[in-house]
């Protein structure tokens, strides 16, 4: 279990470089992973949700009704935010509906979950990140395909009924299985989520592999723009949930939570949504997966930054306080 604990840590540390490393295989070599077939990422992704339910405890729920006016705050950056900054870019690049319904779907997905590591280590609020994660994700089935109904529903034919029920398989029955696996047997769940970012990474990868094998001469075509339009959607999501935190005069922690919640997105859904329900559109796929190893490093980036600057607000007051006992 050590062994497998270590490599977990190894694999959580250097996830944004392990994901790189796996899409540029995929893009250049897209052969040597031919056999990871798409049909496989709703499975995938309902692993990672599985795993994720495994760290949902009653008190993550409880937390909400504590603190309701943060969680309402959080969800209505969320599932205002980035739909609507996706939807412009949309216009703004004059993308294909092919591609447009693939940003749509990135920015109608709840918030991914490694957002609350990032917010762990941006010093924000980490509850509230939790919390945010679990209602958006509580909310998907029913946000998701309604917003992307829509914002593309003028575009492309929208199955709002069958994306329902798709994101409540996908994603809410495997997180209600965890959560209840977690709270009959949490003394074994605890040793377990140990390795979960392994499992999690590992999923990850196969899931981007896939989708970028099988594009591979669409996305060198194509490339540059998808991967502009991705990083601005990306980084104008954290910037607005920064921006209507503190124009709410929320503190710093919470408002680096909603910044971090808001811009980091459930790309993989977005991607298991886009083959299933828009598999006439083999480029919907593409803006998912370019996201999931864009926000990874972009994540890591942002929480390095909201570090430094935990840093330096600490400086002034550490000189003050060794000032004062000096006197």
């Amino acid at each position: 279990m050590k062994v497998l604990e270590k490599l977990s840590a190894f694999v959580s540390r250097w996830m944004a470089l392990l994901v790189i490393l796996a899409a540029a295989v995929s893009l250049f070599f897209p052969g040597a992973v031919r056999f990871i077939s798409t049909k496989w990422i709703n499975y995938l992704l309902g692993v990672v949700m599985f795993g994720m339910g495994l760290t949902l405890k009653p008190s993550d729920f409880t937390d909400v009704l504590r603190r309701p006016k943060d969680v309402v705050i959080g969800a209505l950056c969320q599932f205002t935010l980035m739909p609507l900054i996706a939807f412009l870019l949309t216009k703004l690049f004059r993308l294909p509906p092919e591609l447009a319904v693939g940003v749509i779907l990135v920015g109608t997905c709840p918030g991914g979950t490694s957002s609350n590591v990032m917010t762990y280590l941006s010093h924000g609020d980490v509850a509230l990140s939790v919390c945010m994660t679990s209602v958006s994700t509580v909310l998907a089935p029913f946000m998701t395909p309604l917003l992307t109904l829509l914002y593309a529903g003028k575009t492309v034919d929208v199955n709002v009924m069958g994306m329902f029920i798709s994101v409540l398989q996908v994603v809410l029955l495997p997180i209600l299985l965890g959560f209840v696996v977690n709270y009959f047997f949490g003394r074994f769940t605890q040793r377990a989520v140990k390795a979960l970012p392994l499992v999690s990474t590992l999923a990850i990868i196969l899931i981007i592999a896939a989708v970028v094998s099988v594009n591979s001469q669409k996305i060198l075509s194509n490339g540059l723009l998808i991967i502009v339009v991705v990083i601005c959607h990306n980084l104008l999501g954290y910037a607005a949930g920064y921006g209507v935190a503190k124009a709410l005069r929320l503190d710093t922690t919470k408002c680096r939570a909603i910044s971090i919640e808001v811009g980091m997105q459930n790309s993989g859904l977005a991607t298991g949504l886009a083959h299933t329900h828009f598999s006439q559109y083999p480029l919907a796929m593409i803006p998912g997966a370019v996201f999931s190893v864009w926000h990874n490093i972009s994540g890591a980036l942002l929480a390095n930054f909201f570090n430094d600057m935990s840093e330096r607000e600490k400086s002034p007051n550490l000189r003050e306080a060794q000032k004062e006992s000096l006197a």
